[in-house]
């Protein structure tokens, strides 16, 4: 169970750093590890202030990871609108939106219960 959380974490940062490389904004990551219902270990989130951002933090992230830890997601949906990408890692779920697509979601309030960790901004 430890080298797993140790992986899913390894991953989580790697994700984090991949959206950090195409100026991704309101970072957010949730660990459900603690919570039982959890379909993943973690959640980030971030925010794209357009579809070109979304689709450049996406392809970021699916890069940094795969050059860094060697880790492919096994689920990518939502390209096609780009409102919300979600890059499925089974462990780690990235979850990319557009700013008026994650407030209507809310997927922090949703998990509240999770350890949340929010990211500065870089820029």
């Amino acid at each position: 169970m430890l080298k797993k959380q140790i992986n899913s974490k390894k991953l989580c940062d790697t994700i984090v750093e991949g959206m950090q490389e195409n100026k991704a904004q309101d970072i957010v990551v949730l660990d459900l590890r603690d919570i039982s219902a959890s379909v993943a270990d973690f959640f980030v989130i971030c925010t794209g202030e357009s579809s070109t951002q979304i689709d450049g933090i996406t392809s970021s992230v699916v890069r940094h990871t795969r050059k860094e830890i060697k880790e492919r997601p096994w689920h990518t949906e939502g390209k096609g609108t780009s409102e919300w990408v979600l890059i499925d890692y089974v462990s780690v779920v990235a979850h990319v939106f557009y700013k008026t697509a994650r407030d209507f979601y809310d997927l922090e309030d949703l998990w509240a219960d999770a350890k949340r960790t929010n990211i500065p901004n870089l820029n």
